[in-house]
C-alpha cells in the first residue's frame, strides 16, 4: 500500500515584515529578547538604553538599525531621541527601570520619587514624544508587574506603580489614538534583573516556582517577548493590560 507524501507546510509571511520596532531597555533581559523575536518576525530594530557597551553588543548580534545610549528618565534626552529618529516607526516597547522595595520606616524618599518617575512619568514622556513618530495602528508597549497587586510591608511604591500604569494606558489609548497603548504585567521572569534583585536566593526562587506554578516551569524572557510581538501585530488591542505570570497570582502568598 502506498502512502501519499505529506503536503509541504505552507510558508507564512513574518508577522512584522518591513516594520520598525524601538526597544528602550533593549540591551538585556526582556527588552533584548523582544528585539530578538521582532527580528525573527522580519522587523528592523532600534535599541536604546543606558549602557553603550551592552547596546553595541546587542546591536551587533541582532543586526540592529541603530542604537542610542541615554537615560530614558531624562525628559530632554527622551525628547531628543524621538526627534532624531529618521523615519516613522511602528512600535515602541519600554522595559527600562527597576522596582523599588522598602518599608515606610526605611524608605529613601528620593529613591521612591525616582521609582515613581521611572514608571508613570516615563510612560507619559514616551506617549508625548513618540506618538508623532509611530504609524497609525502601531503600539506603545510598557512593562509592569503583578506582584504589586498584593499589599504588604515594603510594597507601597511598587503597588502604586502597578495600579497607575493600567489606568494611564487606558487614558492614553484614547488621547493618542490611532496609536495603541498597552501594558504587559509580568510575574517573576528569569532575567538578569531578577538575578540582581534576589542574589543568592535566585536558585531557591526558581526551584519554588518550578514546584508551585501551574505551568510547572519558570517564566522566561522569551515568553514575554512572544506576548509583546502578539500585541504589536494584533491591531485590535489597545488600552489594556495583559498578565503573564504562569499562574503565580493564583497561589496567594507566592
Amino acid at each position: 500500500m502506498s502512502t501519499a507524501a505529506a503536503a509541504p507546510a505552507a510558508s507564512r509571511e513574518p508577522d512584522l515584515s518591513g516594520q520598525t520596532v524601538v526597544v528602550i531597555g533593549g540591551s538585556a533581559g526582556i527588552g533584548l529578547e523582544t528585539a530578538r523575536r521582532a527580528r525573527a518576525e522580519g522587523a528592523g530594530v532600534i535599541l536604546a538604553g543606558r549602557n553603550s557597551g551592552r547596546l553595541e553588543h546587542a546591536a551587533s548580534e541582532l543586526g540592529a538599525l541603530g542604537t542610542a545610549a541615554f537615560d530614558a528618565n531624562d525628559p530632554a534626552a527622551l525628547a531628543e531621541f524621538f526627534e532624531q529618529l529618521p523615519d516613522p516607526v511602528d512600535h515602541v516597547m519600554v522595559t527600562a527601570g527597576r522596582p523599588y522595595y522598602a518599608r515606610l520606616a526605611d524608605m529613601d524618599f528620593e529613591q521612591a520619587r525616582r521609582a515613581l518617575a521611572a514608571s508613570a512619568m516615563l510612560m507619559l514622556g514616551v506617549a508625548r514624544y513618540a506618538s508623532g513618530k509611530v504609524r497609525p495602528g502601531g503600539t506603545l508597549l510598557f512593562m509592569s508587574g503583578t506582584g504589586g497587586r498584593r499589599p504588604g510591608p515594603g510594597l507601597g511604591i511598587i503597588s502604586a506603580v502597578t495600579a497607575a500604569l493600567p489606568a494611564l494606558a487606558a487614558n492614553l489609548a484614547l488621547e493618542i489614538a490611532p496609536v495603541r497603548v498597552n501594558v504587559i504585567a509580568a510575574g517573576f521572569v528569569d532575567t538578569p534583573l531578577s538575578a540582581s534583585l534576589l542574589g543568592a536566593g535566585l536558585e531557591e526562587r526558581r526551584s519554588e516556582l518550578r514546584t508551585t506554578l501551574p505551568i510547572g516551569r519558570v517564566v522566561g524572557p522569551a515568553d514575554v517577548a512572544a506576548l509583546a510581538v502578539h500585541i504589536m501585530t494584533n491591531t485590535a488591542l489597545t488600552g489594556a493590560t495583559y498578565d503573564i505570570d504562569g499562574g503565580q497570582q493564583l497561589l496567594g502568598g507566592h
